[in-house]
């Protein structure tokens, strides 16, 4: 936060103790000459009076001392005499005072009446300029880093020149705009507003404008015509009583009858129109007035921060409050107030910051220069901000009607308006007129864009020279102040979509907000555990783990050549010659070792928002092993949607990215099955991270677990497996293999036959210990009934219709999008697609089976995703990994108990996926593949049968067990199903040309043959 303060140059208070020691000074001396006396009230005619409500001149007589004193603006406000050098050094000392205590800045009020000369208006002197340089002068060599903002209402000529050549005021108030705005929406005519803007002359590079919709007094009307003042009566003052000099006294939302829209539109033109956009407190949270207050007061009542007493603005007896607060029926403080607003994320005050965000993250806002549009339509505002390589077109209806517009944007030929609200992509711009529909009152702002490139390397890493730079005030530890965090938040804005475990890369993101960050210090320095926010188009918004750390120009050369995906922005510090890196701290093992501390000790770490705790389990001390021996951090090389860090292969950290409130699947079955269950073939769990927020519930961060020393996952043992079994297939000449009745899968009677066994060998051994595993787990996850998290569920008729609903709604939504996509698939599954297509009907029919027969089998908690890829293999054995579920599922969903056949299907889906996979490598000509499927088939078909009669043998008469061969193809039809809907849509929005896949499966299952 930066602090402005009011430096008022031009008056007193008739109460100051200088005007009392002026008053009753003798007459020529310095005392008296503190302000301007005369002994007749005609000097200076050619002054006008500002306040005609109340001033009938601008001389007062003083019956103290016996002669007129100058004021002009009311008779208690007596003016200082500049002509006296006294009074200049009295204002520097005054300026002086503030300025030590840290104040950023001062505005300058009533700047321009500082002087009187005979003959002139005694406004904008040139005295008044030689002031200004001096008082720039003094805080410039005295103060660095401060500012000076005049309040001169003037027209634009004369508001300019307090500029000087960037010498003078460091900003200025645009009055002459402000009540062109309420005139425009008015008249429903652009013509006010780029009126006064064609008048406006530039300003120097090191100034700029200060915008503004209301402030503390009345809405001005000095500087506009006397028509158009008339015209602002009749419009905004129905009640006499708003008027006041020559001004309105209202507020905001009053002036615009409350009107959602007509507030949004005039907050938008604010931030979008050139300059720094001043808003009045309370307009924020479209706050009311009380207009019969009298003078200005009605617009200055207490901030309405909450319902409570005094609207939360102080806990004072209200009989003793400066003034009343609001309580109008419409702006009751009770309705309208920061605390309710806060909590509702369609308010106003939510709206407003929402906008702000999107203006900080675009400098052509602030920095950018003016493009007039001229549309025949004049209720449409049209313009183009542009600011090196951004160019924004804000559009503005200005009419209370829907208006249709055409603009010439022939010179933007080829470039994209991208919405950034939305980031709704329009059509690219032409030759013709570009058409633009716009609802009452609506404004629009557009990123012209060429064609969406990719700026990073193909995969996803970054180079040092592309690697995008934050400028700071001071060190790197002011990366998370007000203004570093805000460059921070749009360098990210680009960094993560690119990142792996960004699971919103089909969605278009809209903003990143940083919330919270918790401080950690390390070996090599000082890292953050930052919490970031990511707001969308359309859905709810994301919350994610992002640890950041900083290194110097050596380290960061070392950290983008071993981690280049882990390299966020270089860091310019003033003083320093060389830049710095902000890395995700992830890559070098300095985090990985202190959060491993942290965790071992119980640590906690407190932040702005909220608290890191660090816990372990009763299996820690065992799997870490001795204290003295010194286990060596390694980030793991997988890409996935979670990062894991290895501990000399005694302890596994895995870090979760995406994060929500609630405990995390994975720390919840682990302690369960560790714990509380005899079921060996996991990853212990040996501690846990958890992120408690100030308010809500806590979140899991990470858990560490023993690590399993393994042979890969259990995808890629079968590959190398399959490997072997399609190049024997291919080398045998007597035709086709059998194909295997679908009755094997379901029943325990029958055998495979001798070809499968013999071409298929050891592998059906290893599928036969996976089922057994597989059992075993949903044993061990079933085994407390006394436990309601975990103790099995009997399924209700409408728990089953529940089930149905969600695949239905599923395979609604697949084949939606399965459409939409069709004439972008690659040619070759494009068949495969209208197939299935046609195949809807029988695919409703299939899924509306499952009501026909109520279930007699319990509910459970499960793995939730579970497939090849979740397996470790060990050489002779299976260890189940990554309890934490479908990563697209909400923990809610991932927590909740399902049928267990469910992981089953996941794992016969798996069995598909794999086969389909090792025929999709180079070495597999089109030829080959016709005559291998056959074989592929068989594989699948005799994997899965040994698979499944090894579980339903483990499982028994569990609970969860289907125990009629028709309820058991009920479920398992129905499960594979949903699997393959949504391996179909995943395929489609991710790897469209893994589509052939889903598409067989979901064919094989609905019209077999």
């Amino acid at each position: 936060m930066r602090v402005v303060n009011e430096l008022v140059c031009n008056h007193t208070s008739d109460q100051h103790p200088w005007f009392q020691r002026a008053r009753h000074a003798k007459p020529g001396s310095a005392y008296r000459d503190f302000y301007v006396w005369s002994e007749t009230n005609q000097r200076y005619q050619d002054a006008r009076i500002i306040f005609k409500d109340f001033e009938v001149s601008n001389w007062t007589w003083d019956h103290v001392a016996g002669a007129y004193y100058w004021h002009r603006f009311y008779s208690h406000q007596p003016d200082l005499n500049f002509d006296n050098p006294r009074v200049k050094e009295a204002l520097f000392k005054a300026c002086d005072f503030w300025l030590d205590m840290g104040v950023d800045g001062m505005r300058l009020d009533a700047v321009p009446y500082l002087y009187e000369r005979e003959g002139t208006n005694c406004e904008n002197l040139p005295e008044t300029h030689g002031f200004l340089r001096e008082l720039r002068k003094h805080i410039d060599d005295n103060y660095p880093n401060r500012m000076l903002l005049a309040e001169a209402n003037q027209w634009p000529e004369d508001a300019v020149a307090y500029f000087g050549n960037g010498d003078e005021a460091h900003m200025n108030f645009h009055f002459p705009l402000m009540p062109r705005l309420f005139m425009s929406i008015r008249m429903e005519d652009r013509f006010p507003i780029v009126d006064i803007l064609a008048q406006t002359p530039p300003v120097p590079e090191t100034a700029q404008w200060a915008l503004f919709l209301r402030n503390h007094d009345e809405l001005t009307l000095e500087m506009v015509t006397d028509e158009e003042r008339d015209y602002m009566y009749r419009s905004y003052t129905q009640d006499r009583a708003a008027r006041l000099n020559l001004g309105i006294r209202r507020r905001l939302a009053p002036l615009l009858g409350n009107d959602r829209r007509r507030i949004e539109l005039m907050n938008g033109l604010l931030l979008s129109l050139p300059g720094t956009p001043v808003i009045y407190y309370g307009d924020e949270i479209a706050m009311g007035d009380n207009i019969f207050l009298g003078d200005r007061n009605g617009v200055r009542t207490p901030m309405q921060w909450s319902g409570d007493r005094n609207a939360g603005f102080s806990h004072c007896n209200s009989q003793r409050l400066y003034l009343p607060v609001v309580t109008d029926p419409e702006y009751h403080y009770e309705a309208v107030n920061v605390e309710a607003q806060s909590a509702n994320p369609h308010s106003t005050l939510s709206w407003m910051k929402r906008l702000i965000a999107l203006r900080k993250r675009h400098r052509a806002f602030g920095r950018g220069t003016l493009e007039l549009l001229r549309p025949e339509n004049r209720k449409v505002l049209a313009f183009v901000r542009r600011y090196e390589s951004e160019q924004i077109l804000c559009v503005a209806n200005l009419s209370r009607f829907l208006q249709v517009v055409e603009l010439d944007l022939s010179h933007w030929k080829g470039l994209v308006p991208i919405e950034l609200f939305g980031s709704t992509e329009l059509p690219p711009i032409g030759d013709t007129p570009y058409y633009l529909t716009l609802g009452p009152h609506s404004f629009y702002w557009f990123s012209l864009e060429p064609k969406p490139s990719q700026q990073l390397l193909s995969d996803g890493s970054i180079t040092a020279t592309t690697l995008p730079e934050i400028k700071l005030a001071n060190g790197w530890d002011s990366i998370l102040t007000d203004a570093g965090r805000e460059r921070l938040e749009a360098v990210l804005f680009k960094y993560v979509p690119h990142r792996r475990w960004f699971a919103g890369k089909a969605r278009k993101l809209k903003g990143i907000h940083i919330s919270d960050w918790i401080d950690i210090r390390t070996a090599d320095g000082t890292a953050y555990l930052t919490t970031i926010v990511l707001s969308y188009a359309e859905g709810d918004p994301e919350t994610y783990l992002l640890p950041i750390a900083h290194a110097n120009a050596a380290e960061a050369t070392q950290i983008i050549e071993r981690w280049p995906h882990s390299a966020v922005a270089w860091i310019r510090v003033p003083g320093q010659e060389q830049r710095g890196l902000v890395y995700d701290a992830l890559g070098p093992p300095g985090l990985a070792d202190a959060l491993l501390s942290a965790m071992a000790r119980r640590r906690r770490f407190g932040g702005p928002n909220g608290t890191l705790v660090g816990s372990t389990t009763k299996a820690f001390a065992r799997l870490r092993g001795p204290e003295t021996i010194k286990l060596e951090a390694n980030l793991s090389a997988a890409e996935q949607s979670n990062n894991s860090v290895v501990f000399g292969e005694r302890l596994i950290f895995k870090v979760f990215r995406r994060v929500e409130e609630g405990v995390n699947p994975e720390l919840e079955l682990g302690r369960f099955l560790t714990e509380r269950t005899g079921f060996t073939q996991i990853a212990p769990l040996a501690g846990s991270l958890e992120y408690r927020p100030d308010h809500g519930e806590a979140i899991s961060v990470a858990v560490l677990q023993g690590y399993v020393p393994n042979q890969g996952d259990a995808w890629k043992y079968t590959q190398s497996t399959l490997a072997g079994y399609f190049k024997a297939a291919e080398m045998r000449v007597n035709g086709d293999p059998p194909v295997l009745p679908r009755s094997l899968l379901l029943t325990s009677s029958g055998e495979l036959p001798e070809i499968a066994t013999q071409t298929i060998g050891a592998y059906l051994d290893s599928a036969r210990l996976l089922g057994k595993r597989t059992a075993e787990l949903h044993l061990a996850l079933s085994s407390d009934a006394t436990d309601i998290i975990f103790a099995p569920e009997r399924i209700s008729p409408q728990d089953q219709r529940s089930i149905y609903q969600s695949i239905s709604g599923l395979s609604m939504r697949a084949m939606e999008l399965l459409r939409s996509q069709l004439s972008r698939l690659p040619q070759d599954a494009r068949e495969d697609a209208r197939g299935v297509l046609e195949l809807e009907p029988q695919i409703a029919h299939a899924l509306k089976t499952f009501l026909v027969r109520r279930l007699t089998t319990t509910r459970i908690r499960i793995h939730g995703d579970y497939h090849l890829g979740q397996v470790l293999y060990t050489g002779h054995d299976f260890v189940v990994i990554d309890f934490e579920g479908e990563p697209t599922r909400t923990l809610y969903e991932r927590r909740l108990k399902r049928l267990a056949l469910r992981d089953v299907a996941g794992m016969l889906r798996s069995f598909h996926y794999a086969c389909q996979a090792a025929l999709r490598s180079d070495q597999v000509t089109p030829e080959m593949l016709a005559r291998l499927q056959p074989w592929a088939r068989l594989w699948v078909d005799s994997v899965s049968v040994v698979f499944m009669r090894s579980y339903l043998a483990t499982a028994g008469t569990a609970s969860f067990t289907p125990q009629t061969p028709a309820d058991l193809e009920l479920q398992l039809t129905t499960m594979l199903l949903e699997k393959a809907l949504y391996e179909l849509r995943y395929e489609l929005n991710s790897r469209p040309d893994w589509v052939r896949i889903p598409l067989r499966g979901i064919r094989d299952l609905v019209a077999p043959g």
